[in-house]
């Protein structure tokens, strides 16, 4: 996504973990996890401006990361089905030498189309569901199980642009610039 909007990124992975919690709320679990995330790379590559980001998904008090299995993706869904779900998305990016820090999150509302388990399998034909916050992808076979979006469709997807682009250019980065 940062490609296609013009920015030139070094990925990096984190050397830190996910925190699962039910102590925070999903808007603070993954302000949390993003500026954990930054932070670590940052701490690395002090002269560089980090992004970090998390996603959940949440219906009502329940929070979906990442399912573990199979099984457990399925029931994610069957969970979703037919229901409206938030999608939280907190963005932080941090240039340590210059002691800068910002972070936004972005909320969106996904409606599911009723499904069941048969609707589910096909479904994970197309996707695999185990790296996906939420067991699900907003950008492949959406269709068969999105039956409407409201708010950043990108955040769905994975990365709020609208958000990245605004916090970026708020450290002096501008699409084709890095």
């Amino acid at each position: 996504m940062l490609l296609e909007a013009g920015f030139h990124p070094e990925v990096l992975a984190p050397a830190t973990a996910e925190l699962c919690t039910n102590y925070l709320t999903p808007r603070e679990l993954t302000v949390f996890n993003a500026l954990r995330k930054a932070l670590a790379v940052a701490l690395l590559h002090l002269d560089a401006v980090v992004l970090g980001a998390d996603t959940l998904v949440a219906l009502g008090t329940k929070v979906f990361g990442k399912p573990a299995s199979f099984a457990a993706a399925k029931e994610i869904l069957l969970d979703l089905a037919g229901k409206s779900h938030e999608v939280i998305t907190s963005v932080s990016v941090i240039h340590a030498a210059g002691g800068r820090v910002a972070t936004e999150s972005v909320h969106s509302t996904v409606t599911f189309k009723p499904l069941d388990g048969a609707a589910i399998d096909r479904y994970f034909q197309l996707v695999y569901p185990l790296d996906k916050a939420g067991a699900y992808a907003a950008q492949t076979g959406a269709t068969s199980i999105i039956e409407r979006v409201d708010g950043s469709f990108s955040n769905v997807v994975g990365l709020p642009m609208e958000a990245v682009t605004a916090l970026l250019r708020g450290f002096g980065i501008e699409p084709g610039t890095a």
